[in-house]
């Protein structure tokens, strides 16, 4: 049923994974960090101007009943059973995606959280082709931790993605999240499954770098990359299905300190994947996510 917590699905799971985690370090010179989104790979503008640095981590896996050890309050993130209306096929068709996966995912977020609006605002396909450049047309897996959102740009998200002035000014004054809902397309995510950092062992103070996010069209935005601190707490669903979903928090306006605010998350090379497995396919789909 929708909204139930994901079941176990094997007895043989290893209980953790060691692998190394692209870390953020800032710009030599001291300069504000930055990314541009990369259009081609004839794009020969610098994609950013600061480096990741890699650190060895324990990623303890929540199959095997400890699935509940994560929740969206709480870790900031919550793995759910939800079996999708669409076919895999679908999701080759942005007119589908928009005409039948948005309002499912706009129901399924809805009966989650207690949440009474959704405006979904963007989605992103990821499929893993070793050797190929990430660009816009052809997505790839991100495998450095950062967090989708900052205060600023996700104030700014609701400004511009509610439709009216006014009604988006009546809405920042009531709690809102921004939340991903990712889900695996077509086979189990062993291949670069994702990896998220429990909010409780994040100092929000210290680990965060807030960075400039300049897209084709020289509009800016704002994400936050991740400094390594060995309090890090990291977990993972090993093999998620495609009847398997994630919610990611990457905003929360409560200004509750028991209550989650961001989700660091990357994707990471497990090195149980099984020799064999298929890359990973997976739809990430971002929502405003509004209370009265």
């Amino acid at each position: 049923m929708p909204g139930e917590p994901t079941k176990t699905q094997q007895s043989s799971e290893p209980q953790s994974a060691t692998a190394s985690l692209m870390y953020f370090t800032p710009p030599p010179d001291g300069s504000r960090p930055y990314t541009r989104v990369v259009h081609s790979d004839t794009d020969t503008h610098p994609p950013q101007n600061w480096s990741s640095t890699p650190h060895v981590v324990q990623i303890q896996n929540l199959r095997g009943g400890r699935e509940h050890l994560a929740s969206l309050d709480s870790t900031g993130f919550q793995f759910y059973s939800h079996k999708s209306g669409m076919k895999y096929e679908g999701f080759d068709s942005e007119e589908e995606i928009k005409e039948k996966y948005y309002p499912e995912t706009e129901e399924l977020i809805k009966k989650l959280t207690g949440a009474t609006r959704v405006v979904l605002f963007d989605h992103t396909i990821r499929r893993h082709r070793p050797g190929q450049k990430d660009t816009v047309q052809a997505r790839q897996p991100v495998s450095r931790v950062h967090v989708d959102q900052t205060p600023k740009s996700a104030a700014a998200r609701v400004h511009r993605h509610v439709p009216s002035p006014d009604l988006a000014s009546q809405l920042l004054q009531r709690r809102f999240q921004i939340l991903n809902l990712w889900r695996p397309l077509g086979h189990p995510a062993l291949s670069w499954p994702l990896a998220l950092c429990d909010y409780r062992s994040v100092d929000t103070e210290r680990d965060l770098a807030a960075v400039r996010r300049i897209a084709m069209d020289g509009t800016e935005g704002e994400t936050f990359a991740v400094k390594f601190s060995e309090k890090h707490e990291w977990m993972y669903l090993r093999g998620m299905t495609e009847e398997e979903v994630v919610l990611i928090k990457c905003y929360d306006s409560l200004d509750d300190k028991n209550i989650s605010v961001y989700t660091p998350h990357t994707a990471f090379e497990d090195p149980t994947t099984p020799e064999g497995s298929p890359p990973r396919e997976s739809i990430e789909l971002r929502a405003l996510v509004f209370y009265d």
